[in-house]
């Protein structure tokens, strides 16, 4: 491999002087474990070991993680978009707010052809979000507030600006540069999750394969260079000090032999699993795979952890979850779930069940960077949740904000009620809701596109937050808001009226639009509100981190009328919640912990939520 080649996996030496917590300096000329060889090939640990069973008491198996989509978080620069700097200015949001982790969306160098999940660059910062160094800033920043840091891997795809995409498209049919990917003079039937085809075709007749955007070539997983290299990237985010990884697509890597058509209609819509076995998805070979990167994280201290996104039956996760296979894997099944408490029970049950019998861990999730908003999810006719129509599919709907945000709140005290971890997305905590009303010249997910424009994509999920002011762009560009404990933001002027404090920002605004009515949902407007979203959630969290029988455990469901769920955790808690359309009487108990909203005495109203003790 050249030296132009290698560049795109390891940054410049001086660009990696500021090691990670982690990091130790390797003797000269040695190649330290995940740094190229002389040769250009990524080394392995031998000293690795076996892999250890992981300790049931390991911090991720009951962490309540806040995902982080950088570009949209924090901007520090006043250029309309979210970066590294950002996200450690807002620390202590996080701190407040009680969270044990933050997941990091992708921030590698990237053409951003699919929000930064088409990576040209394993093992650098695209200049928009930062450094390294501001990386190595953050990270050190959030240990100090005993705040942990996990970063997204892309292993299924990268981009086609990669400089191994860019040399195998040169390099011609038969090439080896091109094994490290999927090419073929024909293509099969297989479509792209995003819609269309799985297959472009290049200048010189071959095919390469991308289950998602043409942007997005996939790897080839059978290739040693391929897994070779991201054993390298591992060690170089793990020498950082980041606590663990997000993998993406995790069920998707490898491919079957042949490559064969799918059966016509097992494959589903834009985001959605399919309903029975396709070629590229749970291989074999990605448990042994996933075997081989444990050994690496057990090489470290402090309990690495890896939580892999995939869509599965019970029958499908269970072998990842069972030994020495993957630490976690998202609990999805809440997301595309109506509001209803016998079918969150089924949901409920199942994934309990699987975690119970395999001993692995399945974080539960409410919402991420992929799917509409809470509230407004929660604020539709849940039929069309259950079955959504082209209208819906493009945002045209009629959305009761009002009755969404009483069901996130209550879903909220029942998502950090249940055993195990959990992940927040951010601004779930201030109780936002989807922006449908974006312009089409606005978007950029390339889902809207390529499904010739009949899916608004996840742009509304993706507007950057509001931190204070009364109009966009809501102290985005600008660190403004109060640490926690300052005296009430009431009063203090709007960033938009002070010379110079949104830099940039005031003229280009935000990388994507934000709504006109956010004013009141701003973390400054919601801290000065005792009944706000916000603190909901910190006053949730910190019940949660002190209180003997929440986190990682079992639970006893409750009696309950219909339309209602109840469950015991011990010693001495209930959660109850109900999805109903009248008043039920509380179960027995000695005391009322926090309530999702009003009680009516020893009643809790529809859409409400309560912890008792």
């Amino acid at each position: 491999m050249s030296a132009e080649n290698r560049s795109a996996e390891r940054p410049p030496a001086e660009s990696r002087s500021a090691a990670g917590p982690a990091a130790e300096s390797p003797a000269a000329g040695t190649p330290s474990p995940g740094h190229p060889s002389p040769e250009g090939r990524f080394e392995s640990d031998p000293a690795a070991g076996d892999a250890r069973p992981y300790d049931q008491g390991a911090w991720w198996r009951d962490a309540v993680v806040y995902q982080v989509y950088p570009r949209s978080f924090a901007d520090a620069n006043g250029d309309g978009e979210g970066d590294l700097p950002g996200v450690l200015s807002r620390l202590d949001h996080l701190a407040d707010l009680g969270v044990n982790a933050i997941w990091l969306s992708p921030f590698y160098p990237s053409p951003l052809a699919d929000g930064g999940y088409d990576v040209a660059d394993y093992c650098d910062v695209d200049p928009r979000y930062g450094t390294l160094a501001d990386f190595d800033a953050l990270v050190a920043g959030a240990a100090a507030k005993n705040i942990k840091v996990i970063v997204d891997i892309v292993p299924n795809h990268c981009s086609a600006e990669h400089p191994w995409f860019r040399a195998a498209l040169a390099a011609g049919p038969g090439s080896p540069e091109r094994e490290r990917f999927v090419f073929r003079d024909e293509p099969n039937n297989w479509q792209s999750v995003f819609g269309g085809p799985a297959w472009t075709q290049v200048a010189d007749g071959q095919w390469y394969l991308h289950l998602f955007d043409s942007a997005q070539p996939d790897w080839n997983w059978r290739h040693p260079d391929v897994i070779a290299m991201f054993e390298g990237v591992l060690r170089f985010w793990l020498d950082r000090g980041v606590a663990g990884f997000r993998i993406d697509v995790a069920n998707m890597l490898f491919k079957q032999d042949g490559l064969p058509d799918v059966v016509p209609g097992s494959q589903s819509g834009p985001l959605m699993p399919g309903q029975t076995a396709v070629p590229y998805e749970h291989q074999p070979e990605l448990l042994e795979l996933y075997r081989s990167w444990r050994k690496i994280l057990d090489s470290y201290p402090g309990d690495r952890g890896t939580v892999a996104e995939m869509w599965f039956d019970t029958d499908q996760a269970r072998p990842y979850l069972t030994g020495d296979g993957l630490a976690q894997l998202f609990n999805f099944g809440l997301m595309p779930t109506p509001w209803s408490a016998e079918e969150f029970r089924t949901v409920i049950d199942e994934s309990h069940r699987l975690a119970r019998e395999t001993g692995g861990s399945i974080p539960w999730v409410l919402g991420n960077h992929d799917v509409p908003r809470m509230v407004t999810r929660f604020g539709v006719d849940q039929d069309l949740v259950r079955a959504p129509t082209p209208e819906v599919l493009l945002g045209r709907m009629d959305v009761d904000v009002e009755l969404g945000t009483r069901r996130a709140r209550a879903a909220a005290l029942l998502l950090l009620a249940l055993p195990g971890g959990a992940y927040i997305y951010q601004g779930d905590e201030l109780g936002l809701p989807e922006h449908l009303a974006i312009p089409d010249e606005a978007r950029r997910d390339p889902m809207f596109e390529r499904t010739l424009r009949t899916f608004m994509g996840r742009d509304g999920c993706r507007v950057p937050l509001p931190w204070s002011g009364t109009a966009a762009p809501y102290g985005f560009g600008a660190v403004d808001v109060p640490a926690p404990g300052a005296p009430d933001p009431e009063g203090a002027p709007d960033p938009e009226d002070v010379p110079g404090a949104q830099g940039a920002l005031g003229a280009r605004g935000t990388w994507l639009p934000q709504p006109e009515d956010w004013a009141g949902l701003t973390v400054a407007a919601q801290r000065a509100d005792p009944a706000s979203t916000l603190n909901l959630y910190r006053a949730a969290l910190a019940i949660r981190r002190d209180h003997p029988a929440l986190g990682d455990g079992d639970l006893t469901w409750l009696d309950t009328p219909p339309g209602v769920l109840a469950f015991a955790r011990d010693p001495g808690f209930t959660l109850m919640v109900n999805f109903g359309s009248v008043p039920v009487p509380l179960t027995r108990h000695r005391d009322v912990l926090l309530a999702s909203g009003p009680l009516d005495g020893d009643l809790l109203p529809p859409d409400t939520g309560v912890w008792l003790s």
